[in-house]
């Protein structure tokens, strides 16, 4: 089982969709969290150690849990470089998630 993290700004559009499409998706589990205080779910240390890979939606999302570098050690963390300009669901928007995602994790 690949545990896959996606992390967006406030985990209601980007990150939410990508959760939605690949938790039980063949060998996946996949949980989601935003980067800012008002997020739907916030990131935490738990969910970072919690995943083997973790997408950051933009470069923003990435420097937000550089904090965290004792966690992220050993993480595969990858920025996917996906603006904010798709609704919860969109078409393309999952197009581009399942590329992505295969293109890392070989599935």
């Amino acid at each position: 089982m690949i545990k896959l993290l996606f992390l967006c700004s406030q985990n209601k559009k980007r990150s939410l969709t990508a959760e939605k499409i690949f938790d039980g998706k063949g060998d996946y589990k996949a949980r989601s969290a935003g980067t800012e205080s008002n997020a739907r779910i916030k990131v935490t240390p738990g969910l970072l150690s919690w995943a083997d890979v973790i997408f950051c939606m933009e470069k923003k999302h990435y420097r937000r849990i550089m904090k965290y570098q004792d966690i992220l050690m050993d993480k595969k963390v990858i920025c996917l470089y996906i603006e904010d300009e798709y609704e919860y669901m969109d078409e393309e928007l999952i197009d581009i998630l399942e590329t992505s995602v295969a293109m890392v994790t070989d599935q």
